[in-house]
């Protein structure tokens, strides 16, 4: 079963939704989650923030936090997951940042990638990547990444919930 496959089912299961912005992979996280059957019932939409002042304006990015760092930064990465989650009323959030080439882009080298999710409970994860390989597959890991770090939270949530309703045991 692909990362979103298992991720569309994992919320099918939850009744939860998701929502994603994306800067450096253009589109393609959303084209992935929606190649699954059923994606509809979970997928809220998402935001392509390809310039940084869509990153400020759209998603609420803070703007000293761009100003300062630029927009290839794990903390920009969060808030463009809490941001998107927001402002499509989804329970998930995911974001990719960064820097997929050909020229280095805010002092950042070619296949610096951050990637994050926010779930519900408002508390979200962060990976930073460094990846090789042309701009093709520099996008291409970023979306494998971005939905692995999303399943990873679900699986967690999951076990999380089923310890509860079990007792903690």
């Amino acid at each position: 079963m692909s990362g979103a496959a298992r991720i569309v089912r994992l919320l099918t299961e939850r009744e939860q939704t998701l929502a994603v912005a994306e800067s450096l992979t253009g589109g393609l996280v959303a084209a992935e989650v929606t190649s699954v059957a059923g994606a509809s019932r979970v997928f809220r939409g998402s935001v392509t923030a390809y310039a940084t002042e869509l990153k400020r304006d759209v998603l609420g990015v803070e703007a000293t936090l761009l100003a300062e760092r630029g927009a290839v930064d794990p903390e920009v990465a969060r808030q463009m997951a809490a941001g998107v989650r927001k402002v499509l009323g989804a329970d998930w959030g995911i974001a990719t940042t960064g820097v997929a080439g050909p020229a280095p882009q805010d002092g950042q080298p070619v296949g610096t990638v951050y990637v994050a999710v926010e779930g519900p409970d408002g508390n979200g994860k962060t990976a930073a990547l460094r990846l090789n390989g042309d701009r093709a597959e520099i996008r291409r890991e970023s979306v494998r990444s971005v939905l692995e770090l999303l399943s990873g939270e679900l699986g967690e949530d999951a076990r999380a919930q089923d310890t509860e309703q079990n007792g903690g045991n």
